[in-house]
C-alpha cells in the first residue's frame, strides 16, 4: 500500500508544478527522461543482485524506499523560473537508481514467503493495494494543493510520510526463503532423508542449485518477445498522460488552440484535476487486477488477458484527440482505458516471467530486464513526447502514440505462445549451461 504511494504517479504532478512555476517542455521532458534513463541502466543490475545477494531483502527495500522519497521531494526546493535544472536532474539520476530496487525486491520477497503455487494470488494481492496506494495519494496530493494553493508544492509531502510508513511496515514481511526468492525450487527440498551425519546433513543444506546462464535465459524467445511488447507499449503510452495534465491543466480547452494553451498558466485546478486523472486510472487498474486474478483462477491464459489490455491504448489515444476540444470531464473519462490497460499489464507481468524463469534461478533479474526494456519505451515516450508538444502542438504527439500503439498488440499476438501452466515443468538441466570461457553461472 505505502509503496504504491511512493510510485511514479507524482512525476505527473512534479511536470505540472514545473510547468507553473516556469520550466519549459522540454526541460521537463529531460528531468523525467534521466529518471528512467537511470533505472534503464540500473533495473537488471538490480535484479541480478536482489537474486544473489545473501543481504536480508527487506532492509534493501527499506533504504531503497526511503533514497526514493528523498529524491522525490527535491522539488520542494526548486525555485520559481526556468533554473535549478542540476538539481532536478541529479535527484531524478538517484532516484532512479533507488527505485530500480523496490519492484525486484517486492516480487523477489513474494516469491520466497509464498512459493510458485501462490504466486499469482499473493502477487495479484500486493499489486492491487499498490493501486489502493496510488489513489489515496493522488487523493492527498490533489487535497493538499488546493486548499493550500498557491503553495502547491506541499503536496509533495506525502511521498515523504509515505516513505515512512513503508519503512515501519517492511520489517513485518517475512523474509521467506533466500532460494526459491530467486526462482529456485525450496530449499527445504534439499533437506537430506535418512541417518547422515551432522557434517553431511550440514554440507547439504549448504549446497545452493546451479542457476542458469545469463545468455540461456536472456535469449530466452519468450522473454525478447515480452521485451519488445513492453518497450513499445510503454513507448506509446507513458506520454499520453503527460499530455493529457497539460490540456486540462491549460484552462479551458474549448478553442483548440495549441499556441494559446502552452503559453497559459496552471490554475489552481490544475493539479486536483491531474489527481482526478490519477484516481480515475489507479481505480481503474484496482477493478482491472482484480478481475485479471479472477480470470487467472478460473483458467483465462495469460494471452488473451494481456491482449485485452494492450488493444485500450490505440482507443485511447484516439479518444483523446477527438475530445481535445470537449471539456475535461470528457478527457478525464480516458483514463478509465489507462487504468484497464496499465492494470492488466502491471499483474501479468510478473506471472509471465515466473512462467518463462521459475526453476532457472534468474527470476529477478529477467524482472529487472523486462523493467528496463518497459522503462526505455517511456523514458523516450516522455523526452520524444515533450519534445513533439513543444514543437508541433498535442495532437501531434497523441498522434504519434496512437500508431506506435499498434506494434506491441502485433508482436504479442503473432509471436508470444500460451505461458499459463508452464511454470516449472521444464527441466532445471535444460536451462543450465555448463560455464564456457565468457559465461558466468553461479552455484
Amino acid at each position: 500500500f505505502f509503496l504504491g504511494e511512493l510510485g511514479d504517479g507524482l512525476n505527473i504532478f512534479q511536470g505540472i508544478y514545473l510547468v507553473n512555476i516556469g520550466w519549459n517542455e522540454s526541460a521537463i521532458g529531460i528531468a523525467l527522461s534521466l529518471m528512467g534513463f537511470t533505472a534503464l541502466i540500473c533495473q537488471t543490475f538490480a535484479g541480478d543482485v536482489i537474486d544473489k545477494t545473501t543481504v536480508d531483502r527487506r532492509n534493501i527495500l527499506m533504504v531503497a524506499a526511503t533514497m526514493t522519497a528523498c529524491s522525490a521531494m527535491a522539488v520542494l526546493f526548486v525555485r520559481e523560473g526556468n533554473q535549478d535544472h542540476m538539481l532536478m536532474y541529479i535527484t531524478k539520476v538517484v532516484e532512479g537508481v533507488a527505485s530500480s530496487f523496490i519492484g525486484p525486491c517486492l516480487a523477489a520477497l513474494t516469491l520466497a514467503s509464498f512459493g510458485p503455487s501462490e504466486f499469482d494470488q499473493v502477487m495479484a494481492n500486493n499489486v492491487l493495494w499498490s493501486h489502493v496506494g496510488s489513489s489515496i495519494s493522488a487523493i492527498l496530493a490533489g487535497a493538499a494543493a488546493y486548499i493550500l494553493y498557491p503553495n502547491i508544492k506541499l503536496c509533495f509531502f506525502v511521498v515523504g510520510i509515505s516513505a515512512a510508513c513503508a519503512v515501519i511496515f517492511v520489517k513485518f514481511l517475512p523474509e521467506g526463503d533466500q532460494l526459491m526468492g530467486r526462482g529456485f525450487h525450496s530449499s527445504k527440498q534439499e533437506k537430506p532423508v535418512g541417518n547422515l551425519s551432522d557434517d553431511q546433513s550440514t554440507a547439504t543444506k549448504s549446497e545452493a542449485p546451479e542457476a542458469a546462464s545469463y545468455i540461456s535465459v536472456m535469449s530466452e524467445p519468450k522473454t525478447l518477445i515480452l521485451c519488445m511488447t513492453g518497450f513499445f507499449f510503454h513507448f506509446a503510452n507513458a506520454n499520453v498522460l503527460l499530455v493529457l495534465g497539460e490540456l486540462m491543466s491549460n484552462g479551458d480547452n474549448n478553442n483548440g488552440d495549441d499556441d494559446a494553451n502552452e503559453d497559459a498558466g496552471a490554475s489552481r485546478s490544475a493539479i486536483p484535476l491531474i489527481a482526478g486523472a490519477i484516481l480515475l486510472a489507479q481505480a481503474t487498474m484496482t477493478a482491472a487486477t482484480w478481475l485479471g486474478d479472477y480470470f487467472t483462477k478460473r483458467g483465462v491464459g495469460r494471452k488473451v488477458l494481456f491482449m485485452a489490455g494492450l488493444v485500450t491504448l490505440p482507443v485511447r489515444c484516439a479518444l483523446i484527440i477527438y475530445w481535445k476540444d470537449a471539456g475535461n470531464a470528457f478527457l478525464l473519462s480516458t483514463q478509465i482505458l489507462d487504468g484497464i490497460g496499465g492494470g492488466i499489464f502491471g499483474l501479468l507481468h510478473p506471472y509471465i516471467v515466473a512462467d518463462i524463469t521459475f526453476g532457472s534461478g534468474r527470476f529477478n533479474l529477467i524482472m529487472g530486464l523486462t523493467a528496463s526494456c518497459f522503462g526505455l519505451g517511456g523514458t523516450m515516450s516522455n523526452f520524444l513526447g515533450q519534445m513533439v508538444v513543444e514543437k508541433m502542438g498535442y495532437v501531434a504527439s497523441l498522434t504519434g502514440s496512437f500508431f506506435i500503439s499498434f506494434i506491441p498488440i502485433a508482436v504479442f499476438a503473432i509471436f508470444m505462445p500460451e505461458t499459463m501452466n508452464t511454470r516449472g515443468k521444464k527441466k532445471q538441466e535444460a536451462l543450465i549451461e555448463k560455464p564456457d570461457a565468457g559465461d558466468y553461472v553461479l552455484a
